[in-house]
């Protein structure tokens, strides 16, 4: 795979990342007695000692149960936590993160203003945003409703709407949270078809998706990830093989 000056897409390097655990709601009283005294949460460690890396134009998915851990791998990816220890490294040109679609639209704008604003977030000019607005609205089927202030659209359009501007920044690194099933069937396939464009075009792309079927179609490679552990890194068919091997065992012994 090619590299951008020597360096890989994406570097994982001894990575460590762990949350307080907390047991369900605390009261401001609390809180307020944890900051002033000694007290250690206990910690829930989500990712550890996690090493691998991934060039410039690799797809790869990144599986496992449910608590294993892929989400915080992305938010490290993306920039959304930092790790307690080790590295975290992206390099390269613009990345486009799909992970929780419309976060960061207002319901009081109309959907041509929060396409301008969350283009503009994402890298674009205000140029490429105006050459680029009636091709995101097309491809998001919203029609007249563009206009319209976004509290008036379907958790449907709204989804459209915010994957067809995150996607439209032509990125170099694309990053996608199971947000393969928006909208009805025949956008899904609009959606699956784009992302398969930017693996035709050698972009480099970072997949979670309980659809073992949909990563075998847009990824090379996996990483299998358990209670915070890499467990197999490789050639995503044999990884993939491995994983539901281990979940039948699983089953049959529990």
């Amino acid at each position: 795979m090619s590299t951008s000056n020597g360096y890989p897409a994406i570097l994982f390097q001894d990575v460590w990342k762990s949350f307080d655990r907390h047991a369900g709601q605390i009261l401001l009283r609390d809180r307020l007695r944890h900051m002033f005294h000694s007290h250690r949460p206990e910690k829930f460690h989500a990712l550890r000692d996690i090493s691998f890396r991934i060039e410039h134009g690799e797809s790869v998915a990144v599986i496992g149960h449910n608590g294993a851990g892929k989400s915080t791998l992305l938010n490290l990816t993306t920039k959304l936590c930092r790790p307690d220890r080790g590295v975290v490294e992206v390099h390269g040109g613009r990345i486009a993160p799909l992970l929780d679609l419309g976060a960061g639209f207002h319901p009081d704008l109309t959907g041509a203003e929060n396409v301008c604003i969350n283009a503009a977030l994402l890298g674009l000019s205000r140029r490429d945003v105006r050459k680029q607005f009636d091709s995101i609205v097309d491809f998001a089927e919203i029609g007249d409703f563009i206009n319209e202030p976004l509290r008036t659209y379907s958790t449907g359009m709204m989804m459209r709407l915010a994957f067809s501007v995150a996607t439209c920044v032509n990125p170099d690194l694309l990053i996608i949270d199971e947000v393969l099933g928006v909208g009805d069937l025949g956008f899904a396939v609009k959606c699956r078809e784009r992302i398969m464009q930017f693996r035709r075009a050698e972009k480099t792309i970072l997949c979670v998706s309980h659809s073992n079927d949909t990563l075998k179609d847009l990824c090379e490679r996996a990483i299998w990830l358990n209670k915070g552990e890499v467990m197999d890194d490789g050639p995503i068919q044999r990884v993939v093989e491995a994983y539901k091997n281990a979940m039948q065992e699983h089953a049959v012994a529990g």
